[in-house]
């Protein structure tokens, strides 16, 4: 019964998470570590709800692969922004440079 303080902290993160998000207007940087917070805090709850129904299947893997995906994609547009704007920041993509 312990999986319901976990899934509560998921939940603490993913409110963290989109505090962050709507905090960030400038810097791309902090729009993705804010989604990574998304990602982890649901593969903690992910992961609690799945212990709790008793066993662990192979879903919390896949979920972690597609996490790190979108972690890969988001570095990547990342340094292709820094690349052709020359910074961070979200104003870049608006402009029409990238």
């Amino acid at each position: 019964m312990w999986a319901f303080p976990v899934v509560g902290v998921g939940v603490i993160g993913v409110l963290v998470g989109g505090v962050c998000l709507v905090a960030q207007r400038k810097s791309l940087f902090g729009v993705l570590l804010s989604m990574e917070i998304f990602t982890l805090s649901v593969y903690v709850m992910v992961f609690g709800v799945i212990y709790l129904s008793g066993g662990l299947s192979g879903i919390c893997l896949v979920f972690l692969a597609f996490g790190v995906c979108e972690a890969a994609l988001g570095l990547s547009v990342l340094v292709s922004l820094i690349r052709s704007t020359g910074s961070d920041y979200v104003s870049g993509l608006v402009s029409g440079h990238f």
